[in-house]
């Protein structure tokens, strides 16, 4: 019996081990916000609220290309400054890029492999909100060339497949590129339609206000014209 308990306490001690060493990664609930993982690239909006400060971390392995692209959209309340500080802050806390402006790119290399974290600080509003849209990720140009040695024997082999498949990585590359100018172009445009919007807001409202006060001015020009000729009933006329 206790030879039994002696075992099933091993094993029980050699499974937590083994489930402690499958995890390379951190888990989700580390630095307080939201992870990304499982993906190299991303385009999403967000709200960063006033005096506020929102943080992602992305997951990038060593010698890739990291970018990211961001536009201001819109601002909410009495915010009247578009400019957002963004920082992007390597696995060891050291600071890549940075960038205080409305519209914004940045691009690095990675040094090293693990969570790389981007920060969007709204520090020049106090009284109003930001909304932003972001497109980041990482780029592994080459990515081929680092296969198993049976690979690269096949492909030394084979040189027309290799000139093939090094075309079509270079296609691959271009459609990329594209792809990040035509999200550059939604940006512009989405932002192009909130100004829009806005300007249609301003001019509706400012509109019926001036039709309002057209209206009481006309009413009040007729109460006063309509006092000057009243007359008392009671008082003898000539």
């Amino acid at each position: 019996m206790l030879s039994t308990m002696l075992v099933h306490t091993l094993l029980v001690v050699l499974s937590s081990l083994c489930v402690w060493a499958r995890k390379s990664e951190p888990p989700l609930s580390e630095g307080g916000a939201g992870l990304f993982r499982g993906a190299d690239k991303y385009d999403f909006a967000i709200e960063v609220p006033a005096a506020g400060t929102e943080c992602f971390w992305h997951f990038a392995h060593q010698s890739g290309s990291f970018y990211l692209t961001y536009m201001v959209q819109w601002t909410t309340g009495m915010a009247n400054d578009h400019r957002l500080f963004v920082t992007i802050s390597s696995p060891q806390g050291v600071l890549e890029a940075s960038k205080n402006a409305a519209v914004g790119q940045m691009n690095f290399q990675t040094q090293v492999t693990g969570f790389y974290r981007i920060c969007l600080g709204n520090h020049n509003n106090q009284f109003g909100g930001i909304r932003v849209f972001l497109n980041f990720g990482v780029v592994y140009e080459g990515i081929e060339e680092s296969k198993s040695g049976r690979e690269e024997g096949e492909k030394a082999l084979h040189s027309t497949l290799s000139s093939i498949e090094e075309s079509v990585q270079k296609l691959q590359n271009q459609i990329f590129h594209m792809w990040r100018h035509y999200n550059f172009a939604r940006m512009r445009k989405g932002k192009d339609h909130y100004l829009l919007l806005s300007n249609l807001n301003y001019i509706t409202w400012w509109s019926a206000t001036q039709s309002l006060v057209i209206l009481l001015s006309g009413y009040l020009q007729l109460v006063l014209l309509k006092r000057l000729f009243h007359t008392d009933p009671s008082r003898p006329r000539c």
